[in-house]
């Protein structure tokens, strides 16, 4: 058997190989955060591509940390029937599910915005040239709401079925502000050395394990390097995935921390068209993978079949994950196991991406376009 279609172990969850489909907003939700037939649709063509674990798109868990107008709610116990037929719908079709539970931080700022609400961040950065808009520090207690948040959210998972939680602390949300020394000037117990600015990683892992019992996987998505000088450097990402392991993490998803302006500065990247464009946090997952022993993943511009191949039997990480391919093509996992190890038709153009920030549903425009060959934009 293929390496890559091996089945695999993160503590007591079972998984049918060693693909994962990345956490990806998908815009499908309705406007109060609810699950909807489409987004069913679109989990029941993933689980039947093959996939071996869902990853579910950044579910906020606390009503200030919304950071899109269509994104998934956990932040109260209504959401949990919805939530269970997406994971009813995934199981049917033979995927095992995680949720992705998320706080934006900052970043929320634009959505809260027309609620009369104002965003709230580990500190407030004076002429930061990465985010403009207005937010404020957060106090001792609403750090503390924010860790029961999590809490609150990975009992209702776990209620409603989902085989594991991942907690989002990456991408320049709340988690990777609190780690980053660039956006946490904080002099209390929660800023300062590398402890202190991961102190809420550990407090949000204790309060999920207080609720949903020591059997239950928790893993995180962790920005292990920020895109700019001045930000969290990789030696210390790399210690903080250690410390993740120590304190009971049972899976680490390697990505990046706080974002820059281009797309090169963020884990978007474009051109993914030549083999030394891809996999292009592997570095980083190799180093971690030689210091922890929970499985890693690796993410970031897979696209080469070999190349995934190789990752695995080379010992760079334990598990694939893959995004923006899977948009056009769920059933591309099967694709591969039939033996036809095709690229996928995924340019990495990010037109999706830029629809999604427009309010549109996810979708693929390079199919779209060829679908409809004689539309223009006009039209």
């Amino acid at each position: 058997m293929n390496v890559l279609f091996e089945s695999m172990k993160i503590k007591n969850m079972h998984l049918a190989n060693r693909f994962v489909r990345s956490a990806t907003y998908d815009g499908c939700a309705d406007k109060d955060g609810f699950v909807t037939d489409k987004q069913i649709a679109i989990f029941s063509n993933l689980a039947a591509g093959g996939i071996g674990l869902i990853i579910t798109g950044a579910t906020y868990v606390h009503p200030r940390g919304q950071v899109r107008p269509f994104q998934n709610s956990i932040a109260d116990d209504n959401y949990i029937s919805g939530m269970s037929k997406l994971i009813d719908a995934s199981h049917r079709n033979g995927a095992k599910i995680a949720i992705q539970l998320h706080h934006g931080g900052r970043e929320s700022a634009n959505s809260l915005r027309p609620k009369k609400m104002q965003a709230i961040a580990p500190s407030y950065i004076e002429m930061d040239p990465y985010f403009e808009s207005h937010y404020r520090p957060m106090t001792e207690n609403e750090v503390w709401e924010i860790i029961n948040s999590f809490g609150d959210g990975a009992r209702r998972a776990k209620d409603a079925g989902f085989d594991a939680v991942q907690i989002h602390g990456a991408h320049g949300y709340l988690l990777s502000q609190f780690l980053s020394p660039f956006t946490n000037h904080r002099q209390d117990e929660w800023g300062g050395d590398l402890i202190n600015r991961l102190r809420i990683h550990r407090e949000i892992y204790q309060a999920i394990k207080k609720n949903v019992g020591e059997d239950y996987p928790v893993l995180i998505k962790l920005g292990v390097q920020d895109a700019f000088p001045g930000g969290l450097e990789f030696n210390e990402g790399k210690q903080a995935a250690k410390l993740l392991e120590e304190w009971g993490f049972d899976a680490l998803e390697i990505s990046l921390g706080m974002r820059g302006k281009t797309y090169e500065e963020t884990e978007f990247l474009t051109k993914i068209n030549r083999l030394d464009r891809e996999a292009y946090y592997r570095n980083w997952s190799r180093e971690i993978k030689r210091e922890v022993g929970v499985p890693v993943m690796v993410v970031g511009g897979l696209r080469t079949f070999k190349l995934m191949e190789e990752i695995i039997q080379q010992k760079d990480a334990d598990f694939i994950s893959l995004s923006r391919p899977l948009i056009r093509e769920p059933g591309i996992i099967n694709e591969w196991r039939r033996g036809n190890h095709c690229r996928p038709k995924c340019i990495s153009c990010n037109k999706c991406l830029e629809a999604l920030r427009q309010g549109d549903a996810l979708q693929c425009f390079q199919q779209k376009s060829e679908e409809n060959p004689e539309k223009t934009d006009e039209d």
